[in-house]
C-alpha cells in the first residue's frame, strides 16, 4: 500500500512539472514572438527589463534552434542599444561563453553523424547541411557583434570587450579544423556539403577579418593591467595556433594573420615580451619558411620538366610566383621578429642554424641541388637566401647560436656539410663590424671548463672545409670576387674560402693573432692534404702581410715542427711544403739566422733541409746549405765505409741523401758541388746489389734516392755506375715493390734521354733500357705507376738519341696502342655521369676518413698540441743545482788535472831554457795552500764555497801560465783548450 502510494504521488508530481515546462517553455516562446514584433525604440525602452531575461533564456536553452534563434535576437535588436561601458558585463560574458559551447556541441555531433551520410540517407543529408547553416547563424551573430563595436568612434578598451575575441578565435579555430580535415572527414561524402563548406570558411575569414580590424584599433600603455596584458597574449597565441591549422588552406588568410601577430607582438613589446611562447612562434615561421620554400621548389622542377620556363602566363608559373612571395614574407618576417626579441630566441638557435643549412642546401653549388631554370632560382634566392643573410646578421652576437655553429661535436649530414661551410665564411665576412664582445666570442673559442666547448671560428673553418670532400674533388664552383674591370668569374671552393680567410687575416686585430696561428698549427700537421694546403696559404699570406720579423717568427716554429715529426708521416710533407714557400718571403739577413738557428751540419736538423727550394735562398745561404751538405755527406758515407757499411748505419746515410736530392735538383750548372755528388753516388751504386736490395727494406730507399740523384747527374755517370742501376732496376721492377720507388725508377729511365750511351756499351744498356721500358708500360697494377710511366716515355721519346729503343720497347700492339693513345691525348673512357661520379667520390671518401684516422695517432696530436704552445708559453725555472758526491769528485779531479799541467810546465821551461820558473809563481802556490788550510776547518756549507774559492783561483793561475808559456806547451793545448778547461 505504501509503495503504491508512493508510485502515486510520484507520478502526479511528475505530471506537474511537464506541466510547469511546457507553461515556461510557452512562456518562453510567447517572449520571443512578442519581442520580435518590437520597433527598435521599444527594445530599447525595455533593454534594462527584457535583456535579463533574454540571456537567462541563452544561457537555459538546450534546443539548437532555439539557441539560434535567442541569440540572434540579442545580437540584431538589443545590442545596438547597449551603452559601450556595459557591453562586456551585460551582453558578452553572459552569452559568448554559451554560445562557444554551443558551437561545440555543434562540430562533435557533426563529426558522430557523418560516418552514416550518403546520397540515398536524404533526412541524414538534410540533417547535416542544416547544422552547417546553423554553424554559420552562429559566425554571423559573432560578426554582427564585431561589426557594432567598431561603429564606435571611440577605441574600445579591451577589458569592455575582452569576451569577444576569446570567443571569436575559439570559434574561428574549430571551424578552420574542420574546414581542413573535411575530405577526410567526409570522405566520398564531401560533395553533398562542399557548398556549404565553402560558405562556412568565407564566413570565417570574413569575421577573421573584421576582429583583426578590431583588434588593430586597440591600444594599451605601459599602466595596463595584467588581465590585459594576458588578454592579448591570449590572443597573439591563439592567432598562433590558427596559422598553423590555416596554413595549407589560403595563402592570403595565412600571411595576413602572421602580419597582424607579428605586428601585435611589436606594437606591445614592452608588455608581452616576458609572456609569448618566442619557441613556439619562431618555429612556425621556420616551418612556414621551409614549407612555401619546398613548395616553390617542387614548382619550379615541375616547370622545367614540362618544359614552361618560357610561358610565365601558366597557372604553374603563377603559382610558384605566390609561393616564392609568401616565401619572401616568412623569411622577412622571421628577420624583424629575430631582430626585435633576439634575447630571448636562446633555445631556438639550433632552428636557425638547421634552417639555414637546409635552405643552403637546394641551391647550386651542393652536389645534391635541384637543377632549377636560372630565372626561377634567382627569383628564389633573392626570396629566401638574401633574408639569410640578414638573419645571419641578426644571429652572430647570440653566444647560443655560435656555440651551437662552433660546436666540438658537430654532427652534420652529409648534404649540410658544404653549407655549414659557407656559413661559417659568412660569419667570418661579417665579424669586422661586430663589437669587441662578439669577436672575442668567435675568434677566441671557449676559455673555461664550464662554458659550452666551442672551437674558434678559423679552426671550426677548416674542420668544415676538410668535410667537403665531394665538393673539393668534383670540384664545385662558387662566385669570385668582383673586381674592378673584369667579369665575375667561377671559383673552386678552395680558392672562395681562401680568399675569404685572408680577407679576415687582413682586418684581424692584433690580439687574435696567437689563435690564428695556433689554428694555422693545427690545420697544417693534419693529415687532409688539401686542408694542409689552404692552411699554408693563409700562412703565406699572414706572413707576407705581416713583417719580416713575423715571417721569421713563423719559419722557426714551422723548422721546430719539422724537427719533432716523425720520419714518414704526412705532417712532414705539409710542413715542408710550407716552409719551402715561407723561405722566398724572408730577407737575407733573417734566412742567415735560420741557418744559425738551424746548421745543416748538425745531424737532427736534416729533416729541415731535405725539405728546401735552395733558390729560395740567398746566394750566401744558398752556398752555404750546399757546403754543409756536401761535407756531410762525404762524413756519412765515410763513417759508413770506416764502420763495415753495417745496416744500422743505413738510416743515418738516407737522412744525408735526402738533403743530398735537394742540392741536385737545385744545380742547374756544372760546379764543384756536382762532381762532389756525382762521387757519393758512384760510390753508393758500387755498394747496391740486387740480393741486399730485396733482403733489407732498409736499402729500397737508400735505393729510391739514389735513383733520384742519379736522375739529377746521370751525365756525370760511366756506363758502368749505369749498368749497375739498371741491374736494381730490373731487380725492382720483377718483384713487388711501393709505388713510390717505381716512380722513382721511371724518373731515373726518363733522365736517360739525356744521355748518349757509347758504342761499347749499347748492346747492353739499350737492350735493358728497353726491357724495362717494356715491362713498365705493360703493367696495370697501379693507375698512377701506368700514368707515370706513359709520361716518363713521353719524355724519353722527345729527347733520346737511341730510337732504337722505341721500337724495341713497343714490341706489343697493346703498349703500342696505349702509347700512341696518350701522345695524342685521346680519352679513351666515357665520360662519367654526374651521379655516378659523386657516388664513387663519397665511397672513396669513406675509405679515406678511415685511412686518415688510422695515420692520426696519438703521438703526433701531442706533437700538434706542443708546436701551438711552443710560442705562447713562458719557460719553467730552472731548479736549484743539488751538489752531490759527484761534484766533489769531479772538482778534486779537475784540481789534480790543474796540478798535472802545472808540473808539465815546469818541467817543460826548464828543460828547453835551462831557468827556473817565475819568482811569483811560488807566492801565489804558498798562498794557495794557506787558503786551502782555512777552508778546511770551516763549516760544511763554507767548505763547499773554499772549494768554489779555489777551483776559481786554480783556473786563473792556469790562464796566467797559458798566456805566458803556450809557444811552449808540451801537451798541445791551445787557447780553445785552456778556454774549455776554465770553463769546467
Amino acid at each position: 500500500m505504501i509503495f503504491s502510494r508512493y508510485v502515486i504521488s510520484t507520478a502526479s508530481s511528475s505530471c506537474c512539472l511537464m506541466r510547469a515546462g511546457v507553461k515556461m517553455s510557452q512562456t518562453n516562446t510567447s517572449l520571443l514572438d512578442q519581442v520580435v514584433q518590437w520597433s527598435q525604440e521599444t527594445c530599447r525602452q525595455e533593454l534594462k527589463a527584457v535583456l535579463p531575461k533574454l540571456t537567462s533564456l541563452h544561457h537555459q536553452a538546450e534546443d539548437w534552434d532555439e539557441h539560434i534563434r535567442v541569440l540572434k535576437i540579442i545580437t540584431e535588436m538589443f545590442l545596438p542599444h547597449i551603452a559601450l561601458s556595459d557591453l562586456e558585463n551585460e551582453c558578452f560574458s553572459k552569452i559568448l561563453p554559451k554560445a562557444v559551447t554551443m558551437y561545440d556541441r555543434m562540430m562533435k555531433e557533426l563529426a558522430t553523424q557523418v560516418g552514416d551520410l550518403s546520397s540515398q540517407n536524404t533526412e541524414l543529408c538534410s540533417l547535416l547541411r542544416n547544422n552547417l547553416k546553423s554553424l554559420m547563424q552562429i559566425i554571423d551573430t559573432m560578426s554582427t557583434c564585431v561589426r557594432h563595436v567598431s561603429t564606435y568612434d571611440d577605441v574600445p578598451d579591451l577589458m569592455m570587450i575582452r569576451t569577444l575575441p576569446k570567443s571569436i578565435l575559439k570559434i574561428l579555430r574549430d571551424t578552420f579544423l574542420h574546414c581542413k580535415e573535411s575530405e577526410v572527414v567526409y570522405c566520398g561524402r564531401f560533395s553533398l556539403v562542399a557548398d556549404l563548406l565553402q560558405s562556412l570558411f568565407k564566413e570565417a575569414y570574413t569575421l577573421q577579418k573584421a576582429l583583426l580590424e578590431l583588434l588593430d584599433r586597440l591600444s594599451l600603455d605601459s599602466s595596463a593591467s595584467e588581465e590585459e596584458v594576458t588578454d592579448i597574449v591570449s590572443v597573439i597565441h591563439s592567432l598562433l595556433d590558427i596559422g598553423s591549422i590555416i596554413s595549407n588552406l589560403d595563402m592570403a588568410l595565412h600571411a595576413n594573420t602572421w602580419k597582424f601577430l607579428v605586428k601585435q607582438s611589436l606594437k606591445y613589446q614592452s608588455l608581452v615580451e616576458e609572456h609569448l611562447h618566442h619557441g613556439d612562434i619562431t618555429s612556425s615561421l621556420c616551418d612556414n619558411l621551409l614549407a612555401s620554400f619546398h613548395n616553390a621548389v617542387d614548382l619550379a622542377e615541375q616547370i622545367k620538366q614540362s618544359a614552361l620556363q618560357e610561358a610565365t602566363h601558366s597557372t604553374e608559373h603563377k603559382l610558384f610566383q605566390k609561393t616564392a612571395k609568401a616565401c619572401r614574407f616568412f623569411a622577412n618576417t622571421l628577420v624583424h621578429y629575430v631582430k626585435e626579441f633576439k634575447a630571448f630566441l636562446a633555445k631556438s638557435c639550433s632552428l636557425f642554424h638547421q634552417l639555414y643549412l637546409q635552405i643552403m642546401s637546394k641551391f647550386p653549388p651542393n652536389v645534391r641541388a635541384p637543377a632549377l631554370p636560372p630565372s626561377l632560382s634567382e627569383e628564389l634566392n633573392a626570396a629566401a637566401v638574401v633574408p639569410l643573410d640578414a638573419l645571419l646578421f641578426q644571429l652572430i652576437p647570440l653566444r647560443p647560436f655560435a656555440e651551437i655553429v662552433l660546436a666540438e661535436e658537430l654532427h652534420i649530414s652529409p648534404q649540410h656539410e658544404l653549407p655549414q661551410c659557407l656559413l661559417l665564411t659568412h660569419v667570418l665576412d661579417q665579424l669586422a663590424s661586430q663589437s669587441e664582445e662578439v669577436l672575442s666570442l668567435w675568434h677566441s673559442g671557449s676559455q673555461f671548463s664550464e662554458e659550452t666547448p666551442r672551437l674558434p671560428l678559423y679552426q671550426a673553418l677548416f674542420r668544415s672545409f676538410r668535410s667537403c670532400y665531394v665538393e673539393r674533388k668534383l670540384p664545385v664552383l662558387l662566385p669570385g670576387v668582383m673586381t674592378r674591370g673584369q667579369a665575375q668569374s667561377q671559383v673552386s671552393l678552395h680558392h672562395h674560402v681562401c680568399v675569404h680567410l685572408c680577407a679576415s687575416v687582413a682586418v684581424l686585430p692584433p690580439q687574435y693573432f696567437p689563435v690564428l696561428e695556433r689554428c694555422l698549427v693545427t690545420a697544417a700537421v693534419q693529415v687532409d692534404t688539401h686542408t694542409a694546403l689552404l692552411a699554408t696559404d693563409v700562412w703565406c699570406f699572414t706572413a707576407r702581410y705581416g713583417s719580416a720579423e713575423l715571417c721569421l717568427h713563423h719559419v722557426l716554429l714551422i723548422a721546430h715542427l719539422m724537427k719533432t715529426c716523425l720520419a714518414e708521416c704526412p705532417q712532414k710533407w705539409h710542413l715542408g711544403l710550407l716552409l719551402r714557400r715561407m723561405l722566398f718571403l724572408m730577407t737575407p739577413s733573417h734566412q742567415m739566422e735560420l741557418l744559425a738557428r738551424f746548421p745543416p751540419s748538425e745531424d737532427a736538423n736534416l729533416p729541415i733541409w731535405s725539405q728546401v727550394l735552395l733558390r729560395s735562398l740567398c746566394d750566401e745561404a744558398r752556398q752555404l746549405v750546399e757546403a754543409d751538405v756536401i761535407a756531410l755527406a762525404q762524413k756519412a758515407l765515410a763513417d759508413w765505409q770506416t764502420g763495415g757499411y753495417k745496416l744500422g748505419q743505413v738510416d743515418k746515410v738516407n737522412a744525408v741523401l735526402q738533403c743530398l736530392l735537394v742540392v741536385v735538383q737545385e744545380r742547374s750548372h756544372e760546379g764543384d758541388e756536382h762532381s762532389f755528388s756525382s762521387t757519393i753516388v758512384k760510390q753508393l751504386w758500387q755498394r747496391m746489389t740486387p740480393h741486399q736490395v730485396q733482403s733489407h727494406q732498409v736499402l729500397r730507399s737508400t735505393l729510391q734516392l739514389l735513383f733520384s740523384i742519379t736522375a739529377g747527374l746521370i751525365k756525370n755517370m760511366e756506363p758502368q755506375i749505369i749498368i749497375q742501376a739498371l741491374v736494381c732496376v730490373d731487380a725492382v721492377v720483377s718483384q713487388e715493390c711501393p709505388d713510390e720507388l717505381l716512380l722513382a725508377v721511371l724518373e731515373f729511365l726518363s733522365s736517360m734521354g739525356k744521355v748518349f750511351i757509347p758504342p761499347e756499351s749499347q748492346s747492353e744498356i739499350l737492350s735493358r733500357l728497353s726491357n724495362l721500358f717494356g715491362s713498365l708500360l705493360a703493367q696495370s697494377s697501379s693507375w698512377l705507376v701506368e700514368q707515370h710511366a706513359l709520361e716518363a716515355f713521353a719524355r724519353f721519346v722527345e729527347i733520346t738519341q737511341h730510337e732504337e729503343v722505341i721500337s724495341y720497347s713497343l714490341c706489343l700492339e697493346e703498349t703500342k696502342s696505349k702509347v700512341v693513345t696518350f701522345l695524342s691525348k685521346t680519352v679513351s673512357t666515357p665520360e662519367e655521369v654526374k651521379e655516378a661520379r659523386v657516388e664513387r667520390i663519397e665511397a672513396e671518401k669513406t675509405v679515406l676518413q678511415q685511412h686518415n684516422c688510422e695515420l692520426e695517432s696519438p703521438k703526433q696530436v701531442s706533437m700538434e698540441i706542443s708546436a701551438q704552445s711552443a710560442t705562447h708559453t713562458e719557460p719553467q725555472a730552472k731548479r736549484a743545482r743539488q751538489e752531490s758526491d759527484e761534484d766533489y769528485n769531479r772538482c778534486t779531479q779537475m784540481a789534480e788535472s790543474a796540478l798535472r799541467d802545472l808540473q808539465a810546465l815546469v818541467a817543460g821551461k826548464t828543460e828547453a831554457q835551462m831557468t827556473s820558473p817565475p819568482l811569483w809563481l811560488v807566492g801565489r802556490l804558498q798562498e794557495l795552500q794557506v787558503k786551502k788550510c782555512r777552508s778546511i776547518r770551516k763549516k760544511s756549507v763554507r767548505v763547499m764555497l773554499g772549494l768554489s774559492h779555489r777551483r776559481q783561483y786554480t783556473v786563473a793561475s792556469l790562464q796566467i801560465m797559458q798566456r805566458r808559456r803556450q809557444p811552449q806547451n808540451k801537451l798541445g793545448l791551445g787557447t780553445k783548450d785552456y778556454k774549455k778547461r776554465a770553463a769546467m
